[in-house]
């Protein structure tokens, strides 16, 4: 007899009817029983509905929607087919405005929760005006049907299970169509799709990217060892059936991890490089280049950080976790120069490359390093002087040792682009403890669909 949990009052498999009060920060409805929060996916706040209990902690449990007894006029019906089965989008189920509802209020929430910060100005999200097949980039992985034949789609939620997909509704139509035909063709050659339990197969990833300035596109096979079989074949018929193919490249992963990209890539026809641009800036996209996958949101969210910036022309700026180098373009447009520092020295050779594409090298210099380690010695060594330090980190937020380094320099401005709510509510506190204002947050819906938003904020010197 399985023990039961003496800290919730519901036990797994128990039937209970419920109202959503509240969001969790993934998009999952909240319903409390005797204050005990249960986490439903698919919940919206103000339904009445039936939920099955699977699963019990002791602060919290979570369930599953098995009924809706008062929907919520704010609920419509996935376009999507697979939604609950794909791990690809969250919020499919509501409404385009009330997700955008829900974004600003995962922002406010971090905000005041995390950061301590009551005050500051939040702004309404920036949505898209069709939230609909904005992504530019696809990343599938490959698996084996029962029957044998290859499949290619997202995970399907919490797994490393492939639900087989012909279409992703956020995709880029052409993408789609792109990842079918490939996969079509390596099947018809019997190239075998890698099985990552047992380390055996060929075909890992299929990676599709466009670029929409030229209506290129980049199809990257990503294998596990050096030999491809058919290769010829695939080639021709790629080209044959993708008429807008500007490249074709393999990346090869031999390791057993889940990182999708290897060290080693090779040309197998075609360019190195296709084409894109975000406002007056181009950028070279290579196969394992970072570069944002909505750019007409990447556009919004840059003319926001440059407004932020306030340059007149005359400013030093640092951009940390430059990447490869789209913020630093956007404001050597307006700065007197700008200096970029990125760990990826990858990323820095791109960075390089798009400075000379733009014409704008003797504006801006980029260094391979750590951001908390580059930066003082730019400051302290060199005399470097900042006027506006913009920062883009990854998830996790900022090394504090940075934050640091950032109140002990103290720029004017500092312009902090996020996407991740939480993380940029813990180094708003600390950068605000050092010294600096929050002015205002921007919201931006980067992401439609799906529970992640970035931001823009703007942090002054206090004594300013």
């Amino acid at each position: 007899m399985k023990k039961r949990n003496k800290y919730a009052p519901v036990q797994k498999n128990d039937m209970v009817e419920v109202t959503f009060e509240d969001f969790t920060h993934d998009g999952a409805g909240v319903a409390k029983i005797n204050g005990y929060p249960l986490f439903v996916p698919y919940g919206i706040p103000g339904e009445t509905g039936k939920v099955k209990v699977v699963k019990t902690k002791k602060n919290y449990g979570f369930g599953r929607l098995m009924e809706i007894k008062e929907e919520s006029p704010e609920r419509i019906e996935p376009l999507c087919p697979i939604y609950k089965q794909c791990g690809g989008c969250q919020l499919q189920h509501m409404t385009y405005e009330k997700e955008l509802q829900f974004k600003h209020q995962l922002v406010a929430d971090a905000i005041k929760k995390i950061g301590g910060l009551d005050d500051v100005p939040i702004h309404p999200v920036i949505g898209m005006e069709d939230p609909w097949r904005y992504r530019n980039k696809a990343q599938v992985p490959v698996g084996t049907k029962e029957d044998g034949r290859l499949k290619a789609g997202f995970y399907q939620q919490r797994t490393h299970r492939i639900i087989d997909m012909e279409s992703c509704l956020i995709q880029e139509k052409g993408n789609d169509d792109a990842v079918q035909i490939v996969k079509n063709i390596a099947d018809k050659y019997g190239i075998p799709a890698y099985d990552e339990k047992n380390h055996r197969g060929v075909l890992r990833h299929i990676v599709v990217r466009f670029g929409k300035k030229k209506d290129e596109l980049m199809i990257v096979l990503i294998t596990k060892g050096k030999e491809l079989p058919h290769r010829k074949k695939l080639i021709e018929n790629i080209r044959k059936q993708i008429p807008n193919i500007t490249s074709i490249i393999q990346n090869i992963n031999p390791k057993k991890t889940n990182v999708i990209f290897g060290e080693e890539t090779r040309v197998l026809w075609g360019e190195e490089y296709i084409y894109d641009t975000i406002g007056n800036i181009t950028f070279a996209i290579s196969a394992r280049s970072f570069y944002q996958v909505n750019p007409t949101q990447t556009k919004v969210l840059y003319e926001k950080a440059l407004e932020y910036a306030a340059l007149t022309g005359k400013e030093i700026v640092i951009d940390a976790y430059c990447g490869i180098g789209t913020i630093s373009l956007f404001l050597a447009q307006k700065a007197k120069h700008v200096y970029g520092v990125e760990i990826v020295p990858e990323a820095i050779a791109d960075a390089k490359r798009n400075a000379k594409l733009n014409h704008l090298e003797d504006v801006v210099d980029f260094v391979v390093g750590e951001a908390e380690k580059i930066i003082p010695w730019w400051y302290h060594v060199l005399g470097i002087q900042p006027d506006v330090i913009v920062v883009d980190p990854p998830r996790k937020g900022c090394a504090e040792t940075l934050l640091e380094t950032m109140i002990d320099i103290a720029p004017k401005r500092i312009v902090y682009v996020s996407c991740n709510p939480s993380t940029l509510a813990r180094d708003l506190k600390i950068l605000s403890e050092g010294g600096y204002e929050v002015k205002e947050i921007q919201p931006v819906d980067m992401f439609p669909r799906t529970k992640h938003v970035e931001l823009v904020a703007l942090m002054s010197r206090v004594d300013e």
